[in-house]
């Protein structure tokens, strides 16, 4: 028996709540990929810069700055063919994050409730979802499906709500600045895990290099530890 399987269930996190891009599965080389494509179609320049101010933000709002690069299309028009590019890289290859499938698959059969939470298209986040290979997530709330893009704790709050769990006793998992900000205002443990963009230490939320060589013990004592349990 595990040190998880000995755990009292009041140390257990009520539910995990994932992002996608750049936490599950390492996306952002996609989505700058994409973005440079298209700005570069309307002759106009992007950087990896650039784009790497857009990691974690709403697709709306990432939509405005392309097109105010030059390329004259609707926000809609912009996603759509952003979201399609990237899908089509996905379909050749889904770049997991070291130990996230291996963290989803403990979570799961430890019983614990767990939801997407992402700024990406619900087309999208559904077929990653699948691609875990089992009904990994009880809600899956997407950037098309909320008023209120990361920062702002919108989406979070909304899983929590779906899963029928206080957020105060969720864990959320993170990789960008503005997704890391919708965890803690949302009032969840908020666990970084940054890659593209490096995140200060804040006693706000923990840090980790990522999920590789970590289990569910430690996101367990992790989630006991920040919430005072």
């Amino acid at each position: 028996m595990t040190d998880a399987e000995r755990t009292e269930p009041s140390r257990l996190p009520a539910a995990v709540l994932w992002d996608m891009d750049g936490t599950l599965v390492d996306t952002e080389p996609y989505w700058l990929a994409a973005e440079t494509e298209l700005v570069r179609a309307w002759g106009g320049r992007w950087s990896i810069e650039d784009g790497l101010q857009l990691v974690g933000s709403s697709l709306t709002n990432s939509s405005r700055v392309i097109a105010s690069r030059g390329v004259e299309l609707e926000p809609d028009e912009i996603i759509q063919l952003l979201t399609d590019r990237v899908m089509e890289r996905l379909e050749v290859e889904i770049p997991w994050r070291p130990g996230s499938r291996e963290m989803l698959e403990s979570v799961h059969a430890a019983g614990i409730p767990m939801a997407l939470v992402t700024m990406s298209m619900r087309r999208m986040a559904d077929s990653i979802a699948v691609a875990a290979g089992f009904p990994a997530f009880g809600a899956v709330i997407a950037g098309d499906e909320v008023l209120n893009g990361k920062p702002d704790p919108e989406g979070y709050l909304r899983a929590a709500t779906s899963l029928r769990v206080e957020i105060s006793d969720c864990l959320v998992i993170e990789d960008s600045e503005f997704g890391v900000a919708a965890g803690v205002a949302s009032g969840a443990t908020t666990l970084a895990l940054p890659l593209h963009v490096a995140l200060p230490d804040s006693p706000s939320y923990a840090k980790w290099d990522s999920l590789e060589g970590r289990n569910l013990d430690d996101l367990i004592v992790l989630h006991a530890q920040r919430a005072g349990r």
